[in-house]
């Protein structure tokens, strides 16, 4: 399933308990088109977030969605224009949710690695956050080894949160509410996978 992330709020269940939670407005989902043998895999494409005729691009005029995503299907039979909606989960299955999290642009490595950084103490002056030695003579010859933790681009990336419980499935208004915290900014394209 396909949706877009709303805020998050808080649920108490029947003994009182209070649950973190995500709201995600989720399909509905059509199909448009049916992968099999000539392509080579067994996959149906789906469409999400339907567009006025008015902003679809001429090569695009027979699939007028914002989101087009392929989901294998396996041995499930599938039709093209049949429509999937939220009614395929009920409250407490456990899903995984995949999203691109929140861009955090160049951050150091105290940030971006958890890096503790220099002693505050003894001298120590503008050298806090610093990520101290990165190599040297003895290892790599000299060179910076790759993969070696330095500061750079953070966030941005597609981040899969697993064993995440639905705590509400509302039909009329194609919500979900999901335990827990999902990645991304509200609006953001999120996958729901059972």
């Amino acid at each position: 399933m396909l949706g877009t992330k709303g805020r998050m709020t808080q649920i108490f269940d029947e003994s009182g308990s209070a649950h973190a939670a995500t709201i995600v407005t989720a399909g509905p989902l059509t199909v448009t088109q049916i992968k099999g043998e000539k392509d080579g895999y067994a996959a149906a494409q789906v469409g999400f977030d339907a567009m006025k005729e008015s902003r679809v691009k001429k090569p695009q005029t027979d699939k007028p969605f914002k989101y087009l995503r392929e989901f294998s299907i396996g041995e499930k039979e599938a039709e093209v224009g049949s429509v999937i909606d939220i009614s395929i989960f009920a409250p407490g299955d456990i899903v995984a949710v995949s999203a691109v999290s929140k861009g955090k642009g160049f951050q150091g490595v105290v940030k971006r690695h958890g890096f503790h950084g220099g002693p505050r103490s003894h001298g120590q002056k503008n050298k806090e956050r610093a990520p101290g030695s990165i190599g040297g003579g003895g290892r790599a010859g000299g060179r910076v080894v790759k993969g070696m933790r330095m500061a750079g681009r953070m966030g941005g990336d597609r981040i899969t949160v697993k064993n995440l419980k639905v705590l509400q499935v509302d039909p009329s208004t194609n919500t979900l509410i999901i335990s827990g915290a999902i990645p991304g900014h509200p609006g953001t394209l999120v996958e729901i996978r059972g």
